[in-house]
């Protein structure tokens, strides 16, 4: 092991300046390291540990002095993918970021879950630096899992609904249409509020419904920009015309495999949601779209030891009031809304529509900063070749 923070210094140098460089005042890369509430630890080329954070030195159980007597391999339980992000960064150049991860601490510290970001040092055989993100223990229960069990939920309550519901309220709306043409002008005024709250009930069934329909949807090749563009056409004609938008598209993104008619309904509910949040009133509000290319992106499915790539990002950001910091952990779930007449099934059918899709969305919010990242992954042609960016 290098003595002191040496190798910690190396974290601290750009790829073309010492650290000498560095600005007066900036301090030392290892106390700024140290300060970091996740386990940073740096690994050699020969697989030892180069050096260690405190917060490393609390997961992990041992002194800086003592990680630096084991090999990366020896801190976890056999099948930790660690290993193997480690040798791809290595041997790519390029960071590699895995999120939702279980590893095994050896000597009875259990399994944790994590988020592991890798990436290499500044210098060519240097080695890499590993970052830890450990999860609580409401996160280690996979958000797409809780998407799809509660979809499942609707789609069961929407087949009951449909059978014991929708059938006797076609009978209660005709027989208040045969009492309205016999009703005094007062009655009438009733027999019409009968027929337009079992039209509301029919149609929030209907809408429940989306998620019990089994039948296959036709998936093509699709270019996400055109869905996006199609979708800004059709709020600037409508609900969103009062709201400036702003576009931020990779170019040479891949297609992704889908269905162009669910991915414009996905959409289309994001930013009606977002012209919602900015409101009427606003004159300076905002819809950004945007698209980026993110290689190192993976998620661990549950059920699957393999690790599902993740490179397509679709962003819709607005500038709105933001979400509650209560609601951030329920957004997803059916009937949870904020607004007076919302249903709460809008986000828990995007976030069926992009599960089904083999994607994941999440929500980040701030006050005048709400964003929506959907993650996908990029279509594969049947003959077994990577798709081409472009």
């Amino acid at each position: 092991m290098t003595s002191g923070m040496s190798s910690w210094r190396m974290l601290g140098k750009d790829r073309n300046a010492s650290v000498a460089s560095v600005p007066e005042g900036m301090g030392d890369p290892g106390k700024i390291l140290n300060a970091l509430p996740h386990p940073v630890i740096s690994v050699r080329p020969d697989g030892w540990i180069g050096d260690a954070n405190g917060a490393a030195e609390s997961f992990f159980g041992m002194s800086r002095a003592a990680l630096a007597q084991h090999r990366l391999g020896e801190l976890f339980l056999p099948g930790s993918p660690l290993e193997s992000l480690v040798a791809q960064v290595e041997a790519g150049g390029g960071a590699i970021n895995e999120y939702r991860v279980d590893i095994g601490l050896p000597k009875g510290a259990g399994d944790r879950c994590v988020d592991i970001f890798v990436s290499p040092l500044a210098n060519a055989g240097d080695g890499v630096v590993v970052m830890l993100q450990e999860r609580s223990i409401t996160e280690k229960m996979d958000r797409q899992l809780t998407h799809r069990a509660a979809a499942r939920s609707v789609a069961a309550m929407a087949s009951v609904l449909a059978h014991e519901i929708k059938n006797p309220l076609s009978g209660i709306r005709g027989a208040a249409q045969l009492l309205e043409a016999e009703a005094t002008d007062s009655d009438r005024a009733l027999t019409q509020l009968i027929c337009e709250e079992t039209d509301r009930i029919v149609k929030l069934v209907d809408r429940m419904s989306a998620f019990s329909d089994g039948r296959p949807v036709e998936r093509e090749s699709v270019n996400v920009h055109a869905v996006l563009d199609h979708v800004k056409k059709v709020a600037q004609a409508g609900f969103a015309r009062h709201i400036r938008f702003v576009e931020n598209y990779d170019p040479s993104l891949p297609t992704v495999l889908g269905s162009r008619d669910q991915l414009v309904q996905v959409f289309l509910n994001l930013v009606k949601n977002a012209a919602e949040a900015i409101g009427e009133t606003r004159s300076d509000g905002e819809i950004e779209l945007s698209s980026a290319f993110r290689p190192g992106v993976r998620l661990q499915a549950p059920g699957s030891s393999v690790p599902i790539s993740l490179p397509l990002e679709f962003c819709v950001r607005d500038n709105g009031l933001g979400v509650d910091t209560e609601m951030m952990p329920y957004l997803f779930d059916p009937f949870i809304t904020t607004k007076p007449a919302g249903t709460g099934l809008g986000l828990a059918l995007v976030a069926k529509i992009i599960g089904d899709h083999g994607g994941t969305i999440e929500c980040e919010s701030l006050p005048r900063r709400t964003t929506f990242r959907i993650l996908m992954p990029m279509y594969a042609p049947r003959d077994g070749r990577g798709a081409a960016r472009g």
